[in-house]
This record gives structure tokens, sequence and C-alpha cells, in this order.
């Protein structure tokens, strides 16, 4: 782990994604003594759809609310739903991939044929169909990145487990007659959990693209509830007249995606020095 530490310290992409990670963290923890003002009191008829100045340096939107303390309080819902989005498909897809790669032939040919049944369907497909039979909330679109990215970790997760199982140790284990949970948690988890890592890091951003084309469509974060995806929905409206109301939300969420994948990246390249440059690793772009 320190060696890995140390070559993500001297890795470029690894600082520079961290950056752009730490700031909008930092602006959603902040935004409440930071911002202009109440990002969400609706203004007068007179502070409207201003340009950005001096008082408002994002402007406000069509309700006079601070476009740059909806910006800053938006960062909290979009990376939390990004991120639990992620863990929640992480854990899915890491205990799926452990059952089968140490389950009996069936069970692994049973997990293997759902997998991959998910997999057969669009995204686009699964997600509309989420989203048709619930009420459209940030807990739904966390709940939409965890059901439709799980697949791509348990193939990965699986196929690790097999190549382990046949090791010394894990076959000594094994005679013992352990418990299946303990089996994995104690000798199998601790090798698949750098992958496991590596896998979160490079769907965070996915995921909060996700977040935020649900959103523009309606189905996530509702009113009064802020998200970057939410700010765009409002603003395409206004893309003639007021241009920032989409902009400032859109480099948002292009910079924080990029910064999560930079430091995926260098993550990668840290774990696996051979990777380095390839594109074949555990990520998947949207979770």
């Amino acid at each position: 782990m320190s060696a890995v530490l140390r070559a993500l310290r001297r890795d470029a992409g690894a600082r520079a994604g961290l950056i752009l990670i730490l700031l909008p963290l930092l602006a959603a923890a902040l935004a409440g003594p930071l911002a202009p003002g109440d990002p969400l009191r609706v203004g007068t008829a007179a502070e409207r759809l201003l340009a950005p100045s001096p008082a408002h340096p994002l402007g406000t939107d069509a309700l006079g609310r601070d476009v740059l303390g909806r910006l800053m309080l938006g960062g909290r819902a979009s990376l939390a739903v990004g991120w639990s989005g992620v863990l929640g498909a992480v854990l899915l897809g890491t205990l799926v991939g452990l059952a089968a790669g140490l389950g009996h032939a069936r069970l692994d040919r049973a997990l293997m044929g759902l997998t991959d049944l998910f997999l057969a369907f669009p995204r686009v497909f699964l997600v509309l169909l989420l989203a048709a039979v619930a009420t459209p909330s940030l807990a739904l679109v966390a709940a939409v990145i965890a059901a439709t990215g799980w697949m791509g970790v348990a193939r990965l997760v699986r196929a690790e487990t097999l190549a382990l199982r046949d090791r010394p140790f894990v076959v000594a284990a094994r005679s013992l007659e352990l418990p299946a949970w303990r089996l994995a948690a104690r000798h199998v988890l601790p090798h698949v959990l750098p992958l496991v890592v590596l896998a979160a890091a490079l769907r965070v951003g996915g995921a909060i693209l996700l977040e935020s084309f649900l959103s523009y469509l309606g189905l996530g974060a509702q009113d009064p509830t802020v998200s970057w995806g939410a700010m765009i929905e409002h603003g395409h409206r206004h893309l003639a007249d007021a241009w920032w109301l989409a902009a400032f939300p859109g480099f948002a969420i292009a910079l924080t995606a990029v910064g999560h994948n930079l430091l995926g990246d260098a993550l990668r390249d840290a774990l696996d020095p051979r990777a380095g440059g390839r594109h074949d690793a555990p990520g998947e772009g949207c979770p």
C-alpha cells in the first residue's frame, strides 16, 4: 500500500484529479457560510435572469436564485448520489462475483447467466424501466446506478476469485471446512480488494454523469432539492438568453468526472505498472 501511495504522489494526473475532486467537495461542504446568498430564496422580479456580476458572480436563475450558491449546494446531492450509487454497485458486484467464483458450478452458471442477462439489455432501457415503477428522487437515482452498474464488477471479481481458488493457501483453508463467508472474507477478499477499489474509482465519474442525465429527465432531484443535473434541466429552457444557467453546472459535472477518471487511471497504473496506457482495465466509464 505504501508503494501505491508513493506512486500516486509522483503521478501528475493523480494530483490533478485529486484537486478536481476536492474543489467541488470543499465547495459543497462550505455552501452555507461561503454562498453569496440563500440558494433556495426566490428573488424579486428585478433579480431574475441577471447576468454574472460582482453581486452574483455566476448570475441568477429564472426565479432570482443565486446560481453560485445553488452550484455549491447542488454538489452535495450530485457527489453523494454518485458515490453512494457506485458503492452499492461495487458491493453487489463483489458479493455476486465471490459467490460465483467460490460456489458450485450450478451456482456459478446461474449467477453468470443473470449477469449476462442484465448486460444484454441496453442501460437506457434498464434505467427507464426502474424509473417507471418508482417516484422520482435522488434515492431512486442511487438505486438505478447500483442496479445497472454491478455486472462488470461481478465478472471482474469472479475471474480473480477463480484464479485464487486453486492457490495453496485457499486450498488449505477449504480443507479446514471453513464457512464460505469466512473463506471469502479472510482469504479471497483481501486479494480482490485492490481491483474492487480501482473499479469503484473508475466508475464514479460516469455515475455523476448518469445522475445528471436522470435529473435532467426529471427523474432525479425534485424542488427544492438542488443537484447539478436539475440545474441543467432548469437552465436548458433559457439557453438563448441566459447561457450561464446550464453552462456552469455543466462545467462542474465535466471537471468532476475528469478528476475521478484521472485519479482512477493513476490508481490503475500504481496497482499494475504493466497496465500503463492500456484501456482494458476494469472501468466502464459509466458504472
